[in-house]
């Protein structure tokens, strides 16, 4: 079966870590991206804003022109959230699979935006929908990512209870991702919600138990935990800031570091 795409591409490699261009500042080579669905709504109150695909496709693209391999993970919370349908008396399990239709749609949105961008990605949906996009399979979308491919990964698990998060972590240690990058609003981990506590305290490091312990709400303890047995970082970092993933890529301290390390003092 062939790959879905234009029939003619240019295939891009990842350089080498010796590779002067970068100078040998390049950290991590292959990283997974998780979006929430809020992040694709912009100055909008519902859906997707194409100039914030756009302005996120720009920094991808900039990644990748430095030859990091990136995998996406994007949420649908812009458009369903089962979890509040679940609330309001919706099953559980339909509304997750709501849930997950949604985060295709994102999905193509941000493969438009991409593509735009002059990114070659590929679509890849643990649900199987073979007319938009490819079926999630493994050595497929690593493949892909050694061709120099963006791969968006899409419909969660394809489980129901399972949250988008828990799909990030699963599929950065399928894909042997080296970090896990998680974009929010703001420039890390607080020690109380920032936006409501304005004395809130941002921690640079800490570690997975710190997160755990302390029901830091950056992750669902289900994907901390999965991170925490394959020794996974995860660097949560503000995305409004357009060179963000770039300088995390480099190896820069940006946001907060969750890790196997001990937990480090908010940071004045």
């Amino acid at each position: 079966m062939s790959e879905a795409g234009t029939a003619a591409e240019t295939t891009v490699t990842a350089e080498s870590p010796d590779d002067p261009s970068d100078g040998g500042r390049i950290r991590y080579r292959r990283i997974l991206l998780k979006l929430s669905g809020e992040a694709l709504l912009g100055d909008r109150a519902y859906g997707v804003d194409p100039a914030f695909c756009s302005f996120i496709a720009h920094q991808v693209a900039e990644v990748r022109g430095l030859g990091v391999e990136m995998g996406i993970v994007v949420g649908g919370g812009n458009i369903f959230r089962g979890l509040a349908a679940a609330a309001k008396g919706m099953d559980r399990a339909t509304g997750d699979y709501i849930g997950m239709l949604a985060t295709v749609m994102n999905a193509l949105a941000l493969q438009d935006a991409l593509e735009r961008a002059g990114v070659q990605t590929r679509v890849m949906s643990a649900i199987g929908m073979n007319e938009v996009a490819e079926p999630y399979i493994r050595r497929r979308a690593v493949r892909h990512l050694e061709k120099g491919r963006v791969v968006i990964l899409a419909a969660g698990t394809g489980n129901p209870y399972f949250t988008t998060d828990t799909a990030a972590a699963l599929r950065a240690v399928e894909i042997g991702a080296e970090v896990i990058l998680k974009a929010t609003k703001v420039d890390g981990v607080y020690d109380a919600d920032p936006l409501t506590h304005p004395n809130a305290k941002r921690y640079d490091r800490l570690s997975y138990g710190d997160v755990l312990r302390d029901r830091l709400r950056v992750l669902d303890a289900t994907a901390v935990s999965l991170c925490m047995e394959n020794d996974l970082p995860i660097v949560v970092f503000d995305l409004n800031r357009p060179d963000n993933i770039t300088r995390v890529a480099r190896g820069e301290a940006v946001g907060t570091l969750i890790g196997a390390t001990p937990s480090g003092a908010p940071a004045a």
